[in-house]
């Protein structure tokens, strides 16, 4: 059974979504998700663990800080880091998906005391991702709708007719192949409806440094802002949907250069959905990666 709490932490209040009990494993959604992405998962390992899945600040029902730069990674990881110890944990399993993703990378590497594994599934790591931007042209192309989500007007153009242009470019890969549902949808809706919701989500974007899309031949003569970050020393299994048109498959390579216990699945035939694609195959990988 799935139920849901608040816990008030780093000055704000959390919706989060469990199940069961036992040791804390913790699920984070991206944009434009909430909580429900994860809900195979916490009936899966509610089974057997505390499983735990937060909307992210300024998501759904979470606290939605207007202040653009209370959305900068040093607060989003701060969140996890209390949540968890209000749960009453200081030792748990991170999954994380696209910007939780982004948030789980960074937690990793300056609390991996808290982590006995990280599971990251199409989120890139901010040193690859930062490389990849710089010299993958291909890679600048696909990321380039942030600019459209960091601009004044994305609230009003993904909202459009009641958020049909939202729903067409986050999810068109998996809308044909019918995995989302009216449920789903309807779900998504009211998520995005609550009271700056919509603007929470985006802020991410907005506080998030892109100087390489908005000015590459500069950003590029300058050093990489990420190759100073550390190393990331605790077991990591890396899942990527292959087909994934946003994050592509050079944000992979590499990557044993900064994660030195790495394992990678590569899922040739999903995309960056690959959480609602293939939930029973990530609950497999999860649970193989936890016994080892």
């Amino acid at each position: 059974m799935i139920e849901h709490a608040f816990a008030d932490v780093n000055g704000i209040q959390l919706h989060y979504a469990h199940s069961g009990k036992g040791p804390l494993i913790m699920f984070l959604h991206g944009f434009p998700e909430y909580w429900d992405m994860w809900k195979e998962q916490l009936e899966e390992f509610g089974k057997d663990h505390l499983a735990v899945a937060p909307d992210m600040r300024g998501y759904n029902l979470s606290s939605k800080p207007a202040e653009v730069n209370k959305y900068r990674q040093k607060y989003l990881v701060e969140d996890i880091r209390q949540l968890a110890e209000f749960l009453g944990y200081k030792k748990f399993t991170l999954v994380a998906h696209d910007w939780g993703g982004a948030v789980a990378w960074i937690f990793a590497m300056f609390y991996p005391q808290y982590l006995d594994r990280l599971v990251i599934i199409n989120a890139p790591h901010p040193t690859i991702f930062e490389r990849e931007l710089r010299e993958n042209p291909a890679q600048r192309k696909a990321s380039s709708y942030m600019l459209l989500f960091r601009s004044p007007e994305a609230e009003s153009k993904l909202a459009a007719d009641d958020y049909s242009w939202l729903i067409n470019i986050a999810f068109g890969e998996i809308l044909k192949s019918g995995v989302l549902k009216d449920a789903d949808i309807l779900g998504y809706k009211k998520a995005w409806s609550q009271p700056g919701a919509l603007t929470g989500g985006l802020n991410y974007y907005r506080a998030a440094d892109v100087e390489v899309l908005e000015n590459p031949e500069e950003a590029i003569k300058k050093p990489a802002a990420a190759a100073m970050l550390p190393k990331i020393m605790l077991p990591t299994l890396v899942i990527w949907g292959e087909k994934d048109t946003a994050l592509l498959t050079g944000c992979i390579s590499g990557l044993d250069e900064y994660v030195t216990q790495l394992s990678i699945k590569r899922v040739p035939d999903a995309s960056h959905w690959v959480v609602r694609e293939k939930s029973f195959l990530i609950n497999s990988l999860i649970r193989e990666f936890i016994k080892q």
